[in-house]
C-alpha cells in the first residue's frame, strides 16, 4: 500500500486509534480530537480520524465506510467520575478535547432530567464530577478508580438505546479529489490490522499487551456497519432533541 504523496492525514493520539492507523505508510499528524477537527475544517488536513460529532455539526465531509472507533457496551475509556449520586451533581469538569463525549454525556444526563453545569476545571467532590476520555481515562482508572464511582458512557448508551455508540470516524474533506482511493486504503489498513490483532498487540511494550488485548477485543469495536450507523443516527436525533444541534443532519456520503 502506498499513501498519496500529497495527502495530509490526521489521527487522534489515543491508544484506541492504533488498529486503524498502525502501519500507515505516509506522514500522520497526531493530535487531540478538537484540534484535528479545527485543522480539518480549516483545510489544513485532507482526512482525519476525528470525533463523530464533527460530522453532525458540519455534515459536509464524506465518511470512510466500515471503520470506526465504537463500543457496544462498556467502553472503559470514556467515563464520568463522581463521588455522590448523579442526582447531586451541580457541575461536571469536561475535557474539551472531544465534543462527542461531552455531548454524549449531555444527552445521557438530559434523558435523566439532569442538567449540571459543564465547567473547565475543579476538583472532584460530592457535587462535582469529571469527564475523562482516552488515555487520560485509562490513567485515572489505574491511579484513582477506587476513590470514586464511574459512569461508563458506552455502557449507559447501550443500556438506554440498545445500540452501539460511534465515538470517532474517518472523515474526508469535500474538496479532496481522491476520496475513493484514500477510503479504500484506510479500510484495507484497518481491516488488515484487525485481522492480525495478535501481531499488532505484540508491537506494544510487554507490560501493556494484556491490557491491549482486553481493550481492543472486549471494550472497543472498529466497524461502521448497520448497527453502528443506527446508533449514530440515534445520537444525532438525541443531540437535536437536547438542542445541541439545530436539526438532524442528512446521512453521510460513504467512501
Amino acid at each position: 500500500m502506498q499513501a498519496p504523496a500529497s495527502l495530509r492525514l490526521g489521527c487522534v493520539k489515543y491508544l484506541n486509534a492504533l488498529p486503524l492507523i498502525h502501519g500507515w505508510p505516509g506522514t500522520v499528524r497526531f493530535d487531540h480530537p478538537s484540534a484535528l477537527c479545527r485543522q480539518l475544517a480549516a483545510g489544513e488536513l485532507d482526512v482525519a480520524l476525528v470525533s463523530s460529532f464533527e460530522y453532525l455539526r458540519h455534515p459536509v465531509y464524506s465518511i470512510v465506510d466500515q471503520l470506526a472507533i465504537a463500543s457496544d457496551g462498556p467502553v472503559f475509556s470514556v467515563i464520568l467520575a463522581h463521588r455522590g449520586p448523579l442526582e447531586q451533581l451541580r457541575e461536571v469538569v469536561v475535557d474539551p478535547a472531544s465534543e462527542t463525549s461531552v455531548n454524549l454525556l449531555r444527552c445521557l444526563l438530559g434523558e435523566r432530567g439532569l442538567m449540571p453545569e459543564f465547567v473547565a476545571e475543579g476538583a472532584l467532590s460530592e457535587e462535582r464530577g469529571r469527564l475523562l476520555i482516552g488515555d487520560q481515562a485509562l490513567r485515572f482508572r489505574q491511579e484513582e478508580e477506587a476513590s470514586c464511582r464511574l459512569f461508563d458512557l458506552g455502557a449507559e448508551w447501550k443500556k438506554a438505546t440498545g445500540s452501539p455508540f460511534v465515538f470517532a470516524l474517518w472523515m474526508v474533506r469535500p474538496d479532496y479529489v481522491g476520496k475513493a482511493e484514500v477510503g479504500a486504503a484506510l479500510r484495507s489498513l484497518g481491516q488488515n490490522n484487525l485481522a492480525h490483532l495478535d501481531r499488532l498487540i505484540a508491537t506494544q511494550p510487554e507490560n501493556r499487551r494484556a491490557f491491549c488485548d482486553f481493550y481492543f477485543r472486549e471494550c472497543l469495536r472498529f466497524s461502521f456497519g448497520e448497527e453502528e450507523k443506527k446508533g449514530f443516527q440515534l445520537f444525532a436525533e438525541q443531540c437535536a432533541k437536547h438542542q445541541l444541534l439545530p436539526a438532524v443532519p442528512p446521512a453521510p456520503t460513504l467512501v
